[in-house]
């Protein structure tokens, strides 16, 4: 979520547009729930204001389950590409 020291980026980006966030709070708890719940997510920086979210993932990470962990904690996730 605060990435103070830089962490590997190696691996691809994956950017998904983002519908139910209320405020920026809505924008830290998708961080939070990516970067410490999912295994092989290395970043993910959401933007309230844009309403999209780019996320850092090892190789192999299947997409649906960043976007069913995103639904999980209350929002909608698409990935940009399909948007």
């Amino acid at each position: 979520m605060f990435s103070f020291f830089k962490k590997n980026t190696s691996g691809q980006s994956v950017t998904f547009k983002i519908s139910g966030m209320h405020c920026p709070s809505c924008a830290m708890n998708i961080d939070g729930a990516l970067e410490d719940e999912v295994e092989g997510v290395v970043t993910s920086q959401t933007n309230y204001a844009k309403s999209e979210t780019i996320v850092q993932i090892k190789e192999g990470i299947d997409v649906q389950t960043l976007i069913l962990k995103i639904k999980e904690i209350g929002y909608t996730a698409i990935e940009k590409s399909k948007a």
